[in-house]
């Protein structure tokens, strides 16, 4: 298991300004993690813009000619170049990419890409087979449509419609229950927990619709399901009755449990989700820095649980961890990628 993370060894708080102590004064990521938020924000600024250019660099700039994969998951950069046949889901599909482009013209007032981006997202069909998960099914679709909605502040895709598509998903669960868990769903004949592909991520959409108070009960009894039949370390099962405590994860385990919590926590206003939720996230904390760096089930998507639990808390020690794990990922992943010991991922100018 070890060999799926490096140990944490970075101080488990530094005051912002605080001098470090003299003993460590040598080592780059203490002296970054004592700066204050604005100078490291600034730092991180320029790292991303000059990993922007790369970016540009890397794929336009080489090829000399259009890319076609504009999924967000394996190429969010060639996104805007045209579409075919794929998932239909916000992360893995144009459903994803005509999402973003609605939002963005709208707030740059482009009318006419506007208008382009919300035909072409309302074109979209969904295929009667499809699955119910984040990635791949109808919670990723519902999810692009709540995205819209969201950052725009209108009714622009028709809540009659997303509300067909989230009673499809609570007819889906309830067909799969069990005695103990009220919604289940399955996947390539394995029952998931994790966000992408399982119940994490389906109830983390759920709970940002408008539901009846049998819905809200089945979400919230199948996230104290989890909560009571997680590892006895706070970890989460992958799959419905696995023993495997292997994944700190985005996609698989604590993390991305953790951010489906912080949620429930503010949902149903519940001491036992907050408790919950921060225990996840000490699991993240201890054994988060995984040798990946992407944010399905690398660095960047663990530390989205330490700003999760932040927004929720107000605790600044959430805040400090967030900027942490950001700290490992600025000085260390090149040279630890060049060196063998870290995956810079199989799409590397991917999102995901």
């Amino acid at each position: 298991m070890p060999d799926r993370f490096y140990p944490n060894e970075m101080p488990e708080f530094i005051k912002e300004e605080e001098p470090p102590p003299p003993e460590t004064t040598t080592n780059p990521l203490t002296k970054t993690l004592s700066l204050p938020y604005n100078l490291f924000s600034d730092q991180l600024k320029r790292a991303a813009f000059d990993l922007k250019r790369t970016i540009v660099s890397e794929t336009w700039g080489n090829t000399g000619k259009r890319l076609t994969d504009y999924t967000l998951y394996t190429a969010c950069d060639s996104a805007s170049f045209g579409f075919s046949r794929s998932p239909v889901t916000f992360i893995c599909g144009q459903v994803g990419v005509s999402a973003l482009g609605v939002v963005v013209a709208k707030q740059s007032n482009d009318d006419q890409l506007f208008n382009h981006y919300l035909t072409r997202f309302k074109k979209i069909k969904l295929p009667k087979d499809l699955p119910n998960e984040l990635f791949f099914g109808r919670t990723g679709y519902l999810w692009a449509c709540l995205f819209i909605n969201k950052n725009l502040g209108e009714n622009i895709i028709s809540y009659t419609h997303m509300r067909e598509i989230k009673d499809e998903i609570i007819k889906a669960g309830r067909n799969m229950s069990t005695s103990e868990c009220p919604l289940m769903y399955e996947w390539y004949g394995k029952r998931y927990w994790g966000a992408a592909h399982g119940l994490a991520g389906i109830m983390n959409v759920l709970m940002d619709m408008e539901l009846t108070e049998d819905e809200l009960k089945d979400v919230k009894s199948t996230l104290i399901y989890m909560i009571n039949n997680r590892f006895p370390n706070g970890n989460y099962r992958s799959s419905e009755g696995s023993n495997s405590d292997h994944f700190i994860d985005w996609c698989l385990g604590a993390t991305g449990m953790a951010l489906t919590l912080t949620k429930a926590a503010t949902v149903f206003g519940s001491d036992e989700f907050l408790k919950a939720a921060t225990d996840a996230g000490e699991v993240v904390w201890k054994r988060g820095l995984l040798k990946k760096v992407g944010i399905c089930h690398g660095i960047s998507g663990n530390a989205y649980v330490f700003l999760s639990l932040y927004r929720l808390t107000g605790d600044i020690k959430f805040l400090y961890r967030a900027k942490a794990f950001a700290t490992f990922l600025y000085h260390k992943s090149q040279t630890l990628i060049t060196q063998g010991s870290m995956h810079g991922g199989d799409r590397p100018f991917s999102l995901f």
